[in-house]
């Protein structure tokens, strides 16, 4: 087949969710592992990480919710399930792990919700839709780590709680370009829109406003 990728899709998919009204950004797993060398887990996403915070800060100005997430394990990775048998770098997740400390720069307020979660999407076993739904919110905002893994599972997950995913693509990195690009173009023609940081921030200065 010599057709053009994006016009092959085009054909089928290309539609946009747009912009709802009330959004919530949601920060994910972005912690020490992926951004410490000395670690398996490092995906050299330092920019990922400089543009969530740049959206955090904007965030906040907003008056919109900001929740981080992480990846908590029993000591003896009682709760890992397949997951933490599958992916070998899940046991730098185990309680008090110093991996597991907020990445340089990722401080959450007193008034900012973390929620610790044992799978990929910060949907599954959470009470994240349930709080969102409390909270009005129909948008949320995904940052963080990895694009193919995490981000990805909680956009197919926001997509069908009924959220609108918006993924900022300079907000969100993986270790490698294919999969992160693979999974980009996937979620925007499937499950959200993926947009540029600087429509992301266009859209929280308005909701500022």
């Amino acid at each position: 087949m010599t057709e053009d990728l994006g016009e092959n899709y085009a054909r089928a998919y290309g539609g946009r969710l747009g912009f709802g009204k009330k959004p919530a950004l949601i920060l994910i797993d972005l912690v020490r592992a992926y951004f410490d060398p000395e670690c398996d887990l490092w995906a050299d996403c330092d920019a990922a990480l400089a543009s969530a915070i740049r959206l955090r800060d904007a965030a906040r100005v907003a008056g919109i919710p900001v929740i981080y997430t992480n990846v908590v394990y029993h000591p003896k990775a009682l709760d890992g399930g397949r997951f933490f048998q599958k992916a070998l770098p899940l046991r730098h997740f185990l309680r008090g792990s110093r991996w597991g400390d907020w990445a340089p720069g990722l401080v959450p307020n007193e008034d900012e919700l973390v929620i610790s979660k044992q799978y990929a999407s910060v949907f599954f076993g959470t009470s994240l839709s349930s709080t969102l739904t409390t909270m009005g919110v129909d948008t949320v905002i995904l940052t963080g780590v990895s694009t193919s893994g995490c981000v990805r599972a909680s956009c197919v997950d926001a997509n069908s709680h009924g959220f609108i995913p918006l993924i900022p693509r300079e907000a969100v990195g993986d270790r490698h370009p294919a999969p992160h690009e693979a999974n980009l173009f996937d979620m925007n023609a499937k499950y959200g829109d993926v947009i540029s940081e600087a429509e992301t921030l266009t859209y929280l200065a308005g909701l500022k406003a």
